[in-house]
C-alpha cells in the first residue's frame, strides 16, 4: 500500500489520537482535516490539489450557513432553555409526584414521565439531566430512595430527548443523510415512547418486589381539596402538554415543517414563561410548596426587581445560554464538515467500502458491526462527535445494503438512522465518558457517589439495548407510523 492509499487510514488514526488529547472537538476535527489536506497536496497533487483546498470555505458555507434545516436547532435549544429557567419543569415534577404518590416508585415514575415530556418539548440532554437532578434527587434522598435507582432513573430519563422528537440529533442526521426531518421525527415516536414505557415498567416491577428501594411518602402531599388538585393540574401539567401539541401536532398534522414547528415551540416557550413568571404572580396565585423541594437559582427576585424585571433578566440569560450552546454545536459542525470533505476527497469512502467488502460480512454483518462500533465509541465520545464522524463515512455503505423482505430498500436509511439514535442514547450513560453521568454528578447531593451512579445506569443501558434489538428485529416499530401518516 502506497502512502497516498494509506492517507485515509492515517487520517482516521490521527483523529482517534487527538480526540483523547483534551483539545476542543471542533478544533481537532478541523485541524486534522486541514493538516491532511496539506499532506495530501504534498504527497499526490492528483489526489488533492489547491483548487480543492480553496473550495473548503465554500463547502463549509454551503453545508452549514445556507442550510435551512439547521435553523431549527437554535430555536429548539432556546425552547428547552426557556422551559428550564422559567420553572415550568419544576412545577411539572411537583404535579407528577402528587398524582403518582401511591404507586410503587411514584417519584421515580414522575421523573421518567417528566423526562419524556421534556424530551417531547426540548430534546436537550444536558439541560434535562441537570434540571431533574436539581429538582428530584434531593427529594428522593430525603424519602430514602436507593441512590442507585434514583441516579439511574434521572440519567436515563434525561437521555430520551436524543430520540423522542423534536430531537436535535435527528435534525442533524436528516441533514447528513439528505433525508426528510419530518419522516425521521415520525419514525422515532414509537421507539422513543417504547423505551420510556420500558423504564416505567422496570421501576414498577423492581419497586413492587423490593419496596425499600422507593418508600412511599408519609402523609399527604399537594393540594387537600379537589379544586386545588384540578388547579394544580391546569397550572403545572397542561402547559407542557399544550407545547407538545403545538410542536409535534403541527408536524404530524402537516401544518408546519420541523423548522417552522421549532419557531412555534420557541414562541410557545416564551408564552409559557410569561404565564408562569408574570401572569400567575400578578394574579397572586402562589407556588405549591413541597417538602424537600429544591430551589433553582432564578426562583428568587433580585433586590428591587419587579415581575417584568425578573422576566427580562431570565429572558436575557436564556438567550445567552442558547447562544453559547449553539456556538459549540455549530463549531463542531464546521470542523466535521471540513474533516469529512477532505476524507472523501482523498478516497476515504472507497477505502472503507473496500475494507467491509473484504470482510465478506453481508448486509446483516455490516449492520451489526456498525452498531457494535457505535456502542463502543459511545464509551469515549459524545453523540454529536460520533454522528458527525460515522454518518458521512458510512452513509453510502448503508444506502446500498440489501435486507431482502425484512425492510424495503427505500426505508433502509430511515431504519438505520433510528437504530443509530437508540444506540447513541447509551453514549450518555456508559462510563468512563458518559456525559449524563458527569452532568448528574456535578449537581447531585453528596450522598450519591459515583459508584451509585454507575450501578444505577446498568439496568437502563440493558433496556436501551433491548429496545435497539427489538427495532432491529421488527423494523415496523420505526417504519409503520411514517407510512400511516405521511404516505
Amino acid at each position: 500500500m502506497t502512502l497516498a492509499e494509506a492517507l485515509p487510514l492515517l487520517m482516521f488514526a490521527a483523529l482517534a489520537v487527538f480526540l483523547f488529547s483534551g483539545f476542543p472537538v471542533a478544533f481537532v476535527l478541523g485541524g486534522v482535516g486541514l493538516s491532511f489536506a496539506f499532506i495530501a497536496i504534498q504527497v499526490d497533487p492528483w489526489l488533492f490539489d489547491w483548487p480543492q483546498f480553496n473550495a473548503i470555505p465554500a463547502r463549509v458555507y454551503g453545508s452549514i450557513s445556507t442550510n435551512l434545516i439547521l435553523t431549527a436547532i437554535p430555536m429548539f435549544i432556546f425552547m428547552g432553555t426557556m422551559l428550564e429557567k422559567s420553572g415550568i419543569a419544576r412545577d411539572l415534577l411537583n404535579c407528577l409526584q402528587v398524582i403518582l404518590r401511591r404507586v410503587p416508585g411514584g417519584l421515580a415514575l414522575s421523573v421518567v414521565i417528566m423526562g419524556t415530556i421534556l424530551a417531547a418539548t426540548t430534546g436537550i440532554i444536558g439541560a434535562s439531566v441537570i434540571m431533574m437532578s436539581l429538582l428530584a434527587l434531593p427529594v428522593m434522598m430525603e424519602r430514602n430512595y436507593s441512590p442507585a435507582l434514583a441516579s439511574g432513573t434521572v440519567a436515563a430519563s434525561g437521555t430520551l430527548g436524543i430520540l423522542i422528537p423534536p430531537s436535535i440529533m435527528l435534525v442533524i442526521m436528516a441533514d447528513l443523510l439528505s433525508k426528510s426531518v419530518g419522516n425521521l421525527f415520525v419514525a422515532a415516536i414509537i421507539p422513543g415512547f417504547m423505551l420510556a414505557c420500558f423504564y416505567l415498567i422496570y421501576i414498577v416491577i423492581r419497586c413492587s418486589i423490593n419496596p425499600t428501594l422507593a418508600p412511599k411518602p408519609q402523609g399527604n402531599i399537594g393540594p387537600e381539596t379537589m379544586t386545588g388538585y384540578i388547579g394544580m393540574i391546569i397550572r403545572s401539567f397542561v402547559p407542557p402538554v399544550i407545547l407538545i401539541i403545538m410542536v409535534l401536532g403541527s408536524i404530524l398534522g402537516g401544518f408546519a415543517t420541523p423548522t417552522e414547528a421549532a419557531s412555534v415551540g420557541a414562541f410557545g416557550a416564551i408564552l409559557l414563561a410569561i404565564f408562569n413568571l408574570i401572569l400567575l404572580p400578578a394574579l397572586k396565585i402562589p407556588d405549591m410548596e413541597f417538602e424537600g423541594q429544591a430551589k433553582l437559582e432564578d426562583d428568587n427576585f433580585k433586590e428591587g426587581e419587579g415581575l417584568l424585571g425578573r422576566f427580562w433578566r431570565i429572558f436575557k440569560d436564556v438567550v445567552m445560554r442558547s447562544a453559547l450552546t449553539n456556538a459549540m454545536i455549530f463549531g463542531i459542525f464546521i470542523g466535521a464538515t471540513l474533516f469529512s470533505y477532505v476524507f472523501r476527497q482523498i478516497g476515504g469512502e472507497e477505502v472503507v467500502i473496500h475494507i467491509f467488502d473484504s470482510w465478506g460480512l453481508g448486509s446483516w454483518g455490516i449492520l451489526f458491526a456498525l452498531m457494535v462500533l457505535v456502542f463502543i465509541l459511545g464509551f469515549f465520545f459524545d453523540w454529536i462527535e460520533i454522528t458527525l464522524i460515522v454518518l458521512p463515512v458510512f452513509a453510502p455503505i448503508i444506502a446500498n445494503l440489501d435486507f431482502g423482505d425484512h425492510v424495503a430498500a427505500i426505508d433502509t436509511v430511515y431504519w438505520f438512522a433510528i437504530l443509530m439514535a437508540i444506540n447513541l442514547q447509551t453514549s450518555f450513560l456508559t462510563p468512563p465518558f458518559g456525559f449524563a453521568l458527569f452532568y448528574l454528578k456535578a449537581v447531585a447531593p453528596p450522598e450519591i457517589k459515583i459508584q451509585h451512579i454507575y450501578a444505577g445506569i446498568i439496568p437502563f443501558v440493558i433496556l436501551q439495548l433491548t429496545g435497539l434489538s427489538l427495532v432491529m428485529l421488527f423494523p415496523e416499530l420505526a417504519l409503520w407510523l411514517p407510512r400511516l401518516l405521511l404516505d
